[in-house]
């Protein structure tokens, strides 16, 4: 499903480079100012919460709120940063961002699969704040020259990583900011033993966030209490019978 997902969204990028030149792009960026990275390292636990529509592996998430209405409840319920899908199999579109951004004031992450430097500029253009980038579809090298693109534009980088592997090779580049995802990529199993499995390889001096499967209030008191300094959020939250009330418990955890 992964390779799947990738090659259409090359292709996908392919036609938005004829559509909107890079050098279109460059014309109308102005320089971020680091926000994400820096609300995050001010706080000792993070909510991201993801306006997250559909999977394609479960399909849609959520029929009753809207990508900007589900930012609305979210940024008035305690979440640090907002996360939002760009890519169309969770039913996401780039001028996201922007709808989110007239709605809140929190920032904001583009997720997607960014596998060329194009969509680094068109995530800066779009009001991006943060990129995340998948280890899992990166080369060394790419993870280091688009940590480093992203970096001269203002943005700060999520660099997701799934096993030991790729944390090791991850924290052989800049990245601050990594994100432990507890999803297999093989089975789309989700189980958050996967962090507290590799913390005993995190390099202390990083800040760690975990991704998936996180869906109630003890989830995020045991990785706030193993040490993560946040989590990232979006099906258990969009799915949750009472979005306020979830908002609230993953982002006090400790309440």
């Amino acid at each position: 499903m992964l390779n799947k997902i990738v090659a259409a969204r090359r292709m996908d990028v392919e036609a938005s480079k004829q559509e909107r030149p890079i050098r279109e792009l460059e014309r109308s960026i102005t320089s971020g100012q680091f926000v994400f990275s820096k609300t995050v390292a001010e706080l000792g636990w993070n909510l991201l919460a993801e306006c997250k529509l559909a999977s394609p592996a479960k399909g849609r998430l959520c029929e009753k709120y809207t990508v900007p209405e589900l930012a609305e409840i979210y940024s008035g319920h305690g979440a640090t940063a907002l996360s939002v899908h760009t890519s169309p199999p969770f039913l996401g579109r780039l001028d996201d961002i922007k709808k989110v951004r007239a709605v809140s004031r929190l920032p904001i992450l583009r997720k997607d699969f960014i596998i060329d430097e194009y969509q680094l500029y068109e995530a800066r253009w779009g009001g991006a704040d943060a990129v995340l980038l998948i280890a899992a579809i990166l080369s060394d090298a790419e993870l280091v020259r688009f940590q480093k693109t992203a970096y001269s534009l203002g943005m700060d980088c999520l660099v997701e990583v799934h096993d030991l592997e790729e944390l090791l090779r991850v924290q052989q580049t800049p990245a601050q900011l990594i994100g432990i995802n507890n999803r297999n990529l093989k089975t789309f199993v989700t189980d958050i033993e996967n962090t507290f499995a590799l913390l005993p390889h995190c390099d202390s001096g990083r800040i760690f966030i975990s991704e998936s499967g996180i869906t109630t209030r003890k989830d995020a008191k045991r990785l706030k209490q193993a040490g993560l300094r946040g989590i990232l959020v979006g099906e258990s939250l969009v799915k949750a019978p009472d979005i306020k009330v979830r908002t609230r418990e993953l982002a006090f955890p400790a309440n």
